[in-house]
């Protein structure tokens, strides 16, 4: 098992290493100058090379680059061109509200996608599944920011039972909170359980036609005890992927959401950036969020070597 974590940390530096640079040289090569979006067209030149200078955009991008990775090892991302201020502050500010967004979208996917998935198997071919996977269907078929808005329509402007958007904060309480991440949480989840539902289906039903799964009910097991005690930890590898890979995406991804929302997360604090040309952020966000994707993955694989003791094999 040491050996399998070293393997995978080794893994998760070179994939850092790498996605810093691709991050780096992407916006590196994006037209336009930083200073000149802050102070208009119609600023002196020597304006603009004071501020260039003052901001570090003087400097050769070899230099830059190795600033922007040292800072970020002792977490110091820089301070933001547009509102000078340390842009640590900034995602600190956002984070309480991207986390426990996509936390509480990702326990709502999973909680109704892995009992429909079960469901569904359980009683392939009959009504039930057929229901379940049109439901799906319609939930992969159909964006998240369509939910949103519906959702909107719905529970705020008609029924006033939620906020059209903003976020009430924690200093409100939890209950306030949460209540105000609940339709962006529902919009998020529903695709994601849509999903995540037919993996599960589609990994118990492969399971269920292995020879294990005859042997065990050759033994006398019925067909509940053997989904239970046999099947379903050996179907959860493929749903532990695509939990993994969801997390990620909610995390990483839900910079519309955010923004139909006017929730004040790092979705919409990109989107912000990005619209004031404000590198620093960008890059340090999008390399927080890359971050938090390996992570996540690193995790998931370290969760396949505890279900499935093969993969901890030495080969």
């Amino acid at each position: 098992m040491l050996r399998y974590m070293v393997k995978k940390l080794l893994s998760l530096a070179v994939s850092l290493v790498v996605a810093s640079a691709v991050i780096f040289l992407a916006l590196e090569v994006v037209p336009g100058d930083p200073a000149a979006n802050m102070l208009g067209i119609n600023a002196q030149e020597e304006t603009l090379a004071a501020l260039r200078e003052e901001l570090g955009l003087d400097r050769g991008p070899v230099a830059r680059y190795a600033d922007w990775v040292g800072g970020m090892l002792v977490g110091d991302f820089g301070t933001s061109y547009t509102y000078r201020t340390p842009v640590s502050e900034m995602i600190a500010d956002r984070v309480v509200v991207s986390l426990p967004l996509a936390l509480y979208a990702l326990a709502l996917s999973t909680l109704v996608a892995i009992p429909a998935g079960i469901w569904a198997a359980a009683r392939r071919g009959s009504g039930v599944d057929l229901g379940v996977m049109g439901l799906t269907q319609l939930g992969v078929a159909i964006p998240n920011f369509w939910f949103a808005m519906l959702m909107v329509l719905i529970f705020a402007i008609n029924l006033r039972w939620f906020s059209a958007g903003g976020f009430a904060g924690w200093d409100a309480g939890v209950g306030p909170a949460m209540h105000s991440l609940t339709l962006p949480a529902v919009a998020l989840a529903l695709p994601q359980a849509a999903i995540l539902t037919r993996v599960m289906r589609s990994a118990l039903l492969d399971t269920l036609g292995e020879d294990f799964i005859r042997t065990a009910r050759a033994k006398g097991l019925t067909r509940g005890q053997t989904l239970w005690r046999h099947a379903l930890r050996n179907a959860l590898i493929p749903v532990l992927t695509i939990i993994g890979l969801q997390f990620s995406f909610l995390i990483a991804g839900a910079i519309i959401i955010e923004n139909v929302f006017f929730l004040p997360g790092l979705g919409r604090l990109v989107f912000q950036a990005i619209s004031a040309r404000d590198l620093i952020v960008v890059e340090s966000v999008v390399m927080l969020l890359v971050f938090a994707v390996i992570m996540v993955n690193f995790v998931v694989d370290l969760t396949y070597a505890a279900v499935d003791p093969r993969l901890r094999r030495s080969r």
